[in-house]
């Protein structure tokens, strides 16, 4: 008998045997009633697993740390001790709150206590905003789920686990990177690891409204469409949607299903970055009333343009990482999203590209609130497996649970399939599979993903990769004046697409240290990243498909690939702001460019 099998499908037959791939996720949680769970949970670092698995590494059942034993004897042997561990703060990583931990990868195990009036008419839904990378959840010592991937959010039912009065939830976190996993283990952004948003106790009635979709019906600014989804098929069930300020409201009647459509008229004003407008939304269960911000708009594409409402949109981006210019460490919070997205607006965008993963949620919804646009996609990055079922499924298992908590968010209008991926017919099947689910779960979007591959003619540089015909809207990733060429020569690069779409040139930047300064030509001076947009915006405007951009990066975020002491020091220094909150020449050039270009 063969024992050798890798880690990777062992995780992937522990996902699919839970249930996690097929996983519902409450919509609009904070609007729910819930316990939160945010704050100090005590820690244990287990590089060895020995929580988990005994000396003939298999699983424990009975004696490993998800069971927070006590002493209760003198002569017990218990090698862990939870209520006496150090804390770390949740939401949060564990990389940038202990010093120890700072380059750790592997298991950390959470744990915190709560108290519970349970009642025998409500449900409890213990929701994670994400985990990165692998979540095994336990609650009062029973394994409750699993979780496979760092950026989206997950949920599992615990009414049946927990008890009236006192209880505890234990999660071991392994964040260690492997071959095939999505992402793989080769990215150019920190491994941050831990429970690095929100989670949340849901208390909600035996029977609620789980999920919904409300947007404009296709083709149609005077139609408001969408459907409601409870928790279970009720018999003589009704559900009101109502948006006062329309002065619209239908009665949806449930007879022993689950999902009800709806189509209404109205006439609203449209979203857009000129007016941001949103309206409230109450969707209505008996004496539930649960409520959303919503903003209706139409986004589509017409032969090389880009058409927001009708009307051509040149994007003006940006593209941001999920790092905090706050604090150190992953961004989580409200505030962490109005400090990046004012930056943002402040450089005079109207576009942000979320990378390389699904953002916060406040990301998202602050995004609606100020008028910007999103590209936001899931980490199919680089080396992906493109042969593997599995590996496929954990990447459709991201992209739907991307979907399904920001599928009423207006201020999305890509979802981005992947990033930077070399050609391969496993690579063009994998990706067109996405994009077909994408298109699947919500029509509304346009599917782009970020190449960086093109053939070099003798008349200059042709957009002929393959997926350029499964995507809508086409991005291209060009480090011309970085990774080759000088910065000069970029102004003389031509372009050139026979592919009739809009093109977004996803990135293009260069390194330079906030301070640093020299000839144009000295490599890390602030005039050579300057001089490098310069010439890089040349190239631009003479790319007659370009409808927009987002260069590399709005602020210096950590990278493990950038080592370089005294100047990259572990930080990517593409960032038009540095670390420290300081602009960058480079900044006031784009700044300047966008000015020039309402």
């Amino acid at each position: 008998m063969l024992f050798t099998i890798t880690r990777g499908l062992i995780l992937a037959a522990i996902v699919f045997c839970s249930g996690a791939y097929a996983a519902k996720i409450t919509q609009n949680t904070n609007a729910r009633p819930h316990i939160n769970l945010d704050g100090a949970w005590h820690y244990i670092a287990d590089p060895y697993e020995n929580g988990f698995y005994n000396h003939r590494y298999q699983e424990h059942t009975r004696d490993g740390y998800f069971k927070n034993a006590q002493v209760e004897q003198p002569g017990d042997l218990i090698e862990y001790d939870f209520a006496n561990a150090a804390t770390l703060n949740v939401p949060g990583d564990w990389n940038t709150q202990q010093d120890e931990l700072f380059l750790y990868e592997g298991t950390v195990w959470y744990q915190r206590d709560f108290t519970l009036n349970k009642s025998r008419d409500e449900r409890y839904i213990l929701h994670f905003g994400a985990a990165n990378y692998e979540a095994v959840v336990y609650v009062n010592g029973q394994k409750v789920g699993t979780h496979i991937g760092g950026f989206t959010p997950f949920e599992f039912d615990v009414t049946d686990v927990v008890s009236d009065g006192d209880n505890f939830v234990i999660v071991k976190v392994d964040n260690r990177r492997e071959r095939e996993q999505i992402p793989t283990v080769n990215t150019d952004w920190w491994n941050y690891g831990g429970l690095t948003r929100s989670v949340k106790l849901l208390t909600l009635p035996k029977q609620h409204i789980s999920d919904y979709s409300i947007h404009l019906a296709d083709g149609d600014s005077n139609s408001i469409t969408g459907w409601v989804e409870l928790n279970q098929p009720l018999n003589n069930a009704r559900v009101t949607v109502e948006i006062p300020e329309l002065k619209v409201k239908q009665t949806l009647k449930f007879t022993g299903d689950a999902r009800q459509n709806f189509q209404f008229k109205a006439e609203p004003i449209l979203w857009g970055p000129s007016n941001p407008k949103l309206y409230d939304v109450h969707f209505r269960l008996q004496e539930q009333t649960l409520s959303d911000r919503i903003g209706f708009r139409q986004i589509d594409t017409k032969g090389e343009d880009i058409l927001l409402n009708g009307k051509p949109i040149f994007l003006k981006g940006i593209s941001i990482h999920e790092e905090s210019a706050l604090h150190p460490g992953r961004a989580w919070s409200q505030a962490d999203a109005k400090q990046l997205l004012s930056m943002a607006k402040e450089l005079g965008v109207n576009f942000v590209r979320l990378a390389h993963y699904p953002h916060n949620e406040h990301m998202v919804r602050m995004a609606d609130e100020m008028g910007l646009l999103v590209w936001s996609e899931i980490p199919v990055y680089w080396t992906v497996l493109f042969e593997r079922d599995d590996v496929y499924a954990n990447a459709q298992n991201q992209l739907s649970e991307m979907i399904s908590r920001d599928k009423n968010r207006a201020s999305i209008i890509l979802w981005s399939m992947a990033n930077e991926t070399p050609m391969s017919d496993a690579r063009l099947t994998f990706i067109s599979k996405l994009a077909a689910k994408a298109r699947e779960l919500d029509g509304t979007r346009l599917i782009t993903a970020a190449l960086d591959t093109s053939s070099e003619t003798d008349k200059g540089k042709s957009i002929d990769d393959p997926l350029s015909a499964v995507v809508d809207v086409i991005g291209i990733n060009n480090y011309c004046g970085w990774y080759y060429k000088e910065p000069a020569q970029c102004a003389k690069v031509r372009w050139f697409s026979d592919n009739n779409k809009p093109v977004i040139m996803s990135e293009f930047g260069g390194g330079a240290l906030a301070g640093y300064h020299g000839a144009a030509e000295q490599r890390w001076s602030e005039e050579y990243q300057a001089d490098l947009y310069r010439y890089n915006l040349q190239m631009i405007d003479n790319m007659s498909f370009i409808r927009g951009m987002t260069p590399w990066i709005l602020k210096d975020f950590r990278s493990p690939r950038r080592p370089l002491a005294n100047i990259q020091d572990f930080w990517n220094r593409k960032g038009l702001v540095s670390d420290k909150g300081v602009k960058k020449q480079a900044w006031h050039i784009l700044n300047q460019y966008y000015e020039q270009h309402q």
